[in-house]
């Protein structure tokens, strides 16, 4: 394989508060993964609708999400895509299969095209976002990446707290044997449009740094050095540690407290809540604190929640002020490290950006695993279990390096890298 560099253009590196342009591409984008995460999201708090709409019981449904959940291995062999032809092809590719498989979907109800559809919604979800991300790498100095991927990262809670509630608002105006069916033509329509926007207004630039090799001669390459390794086994770590609490935190209250629907609500109140406050907090925080201190704040307040879990959760109040940091710590973790992932190979952004989804994917499989055999010991255990894993993941951030200019050696057609 040829990994060949062209020296980056100090000139061609915006800044974002340099470009009207660039904010006007970045809220195009934000609001694209807002339509992506709202199809994504959407179908948990309503299982029970398109279980009746599609006549199908619940463990069926299930079935359909492990195999979504389980696509995201896929990631890094499509995100090569934006790799070597660009970023905005593999992004308009990756809508167009949102928005068609979401209009098949509407205009052929049935069961087997539901699944079909959410597992291509799922592959354009996967080449669309790695795209993206490595579209704001490639665009956006690295001192200012934390604050804009930050504010796209805001589309994840937004669509929790905003579009996943109206989709419901939808669902409950509509006859009840076609209610599962409504939300998908206003997605297929919201993507439709926001298709037409990124292909006007983003740029069909292409990475300043041009990869050579097919995608598995590029995975492997990646593999090799230390800082994608740490950085992937970080990925791992941290959200395995998250799973292990998610997983069983209802019924955790719903043991300890016996407040089902009032603890149960407030949760994932609470859950949304932290969610933007994390992802705001990282947008603000992250360039300023630099990002490595910002990863570390992080993983401390997820480390300190789980005791407060432990101590303070005598009352629901105390059990729920716990969660609220421990959500809160998680997703300021997560936000941080991507624009520190960004940097770590140039040479393949969009693949690194991909690597490390699935890898987050991965630590929430891992993470459901454990989780309900560490509850039957009882819930201190899920505790311990997450303390252990941060800190792997805090001693695995100590080897995570961004890629400086001294690392871009033409020597050979490769990339150096430290730790290679």
């Amino acid at each position: 394989m040829d990994l060949r560099t062209t020296p980056p253009n100090p000139q061609r590196r915006l800044i974002f508060n340099e470009s009207t342009s660039l904010t006007e591409q970045v809220a195009v984008l934000s609001a694209t993964r807002v339509v992506l995460h709202t199809l994504y999201r959407m179908v948990y708090p309503f299982l029970s609708v398109f279980s009746r709409g599609l006549g199908v019981d619940l463990a069926q449904l299930s079935v359909v999400l492990t195999f979504r959940s389980l696509m995201g291995f896929l990631a890094p062999f499509l995100a090569t895509i934006a790799d070597r032809y660009g970023r905005k092809i593999s992004m308009l590719l990756g809508l167009g299969l949102v928005v068609l498989a979401t209009s098949a979907i509407w205009i052929f109800p049935s069961f087997p095209v539901f699944f079909g559809g959410l597992m291509l919604s799922m592959l354009g979800n996967l080449m669309f976002i790695p795209a993206m991300q490595a579209f704001i790498g490639d665009r956006v100095a690295y001192e200012k990446r934390g604050m804009v991927l930050g504010i796209t990262e805001l589309s994840w809670a937004a669509a929790f707290i905003a579009t996943v509630p109206f989709v419901g608002w939808l669902m409950a105006r509509s006859h009840p044997d076609k209610a599962w069916l409504v939300p998908f033509p206003v997605i297929a329509v919201a993507g439709t449009f926001c298709l037409i926007l990124i292909a006007w207004r983003v740029p069909n630039n292409r990475s300043q740094i041009q990869v050579q090799g097919n995608g598995i001669a590029t995975v492997r390459k990646m593999l090799g050095i230390t800082s994608v390794l740490a950085g992937l086994g970080f990925a791992i770590s941290v959200s395995a540690a998250n799973e292990v609490v998610n997983l069983v935190f209802g019924v955790w209250l719903e043991d300890r407290f016996a407040l089902k629907l009032a603890a149960l609500g407030a949760a994932s109140a609470i859950i949304g809540i932290s969610e933007l406050g994390g992802e705001g907090l990282s947008a603000l925080l992250a360039d300023r604190l630099g990002k490595e201190v910002a990863i570390t704040l992080g993983l401390i307040t997820s480390a300190v929640a789980t005791f407060i879990l432990y101590f303070f959760s005598g009352s629901v109040t105390g059990a729920l002020t716990g969660l609220f940091f421990f959500y809160l710590g998680f997703e300021f973790t997560l936000v941080s490290s991507l624009p520190l992932m960004s940097e770590v190979f140039p040479a393949a952004r969009a693949t690194v950006m991909a690597l490390t989804i699935a890898c987050f994917s991965l630590g929430r499989a891992v993470g459901a695993m454990l989780a309900p055999w560490l509850y039957n010991l009882g819930f201190l255990f899920n505790l311990i279990a997450a303390i252990l894993l941060i800190a792997t993941g805090y001693f695995l951030l100590k080897h995570i390096h961004p890629a400086g200019q001294d690392d871009l050696d033409a020597r050979n057609g490769e990339l150096i890298h430290p730790g290679v």
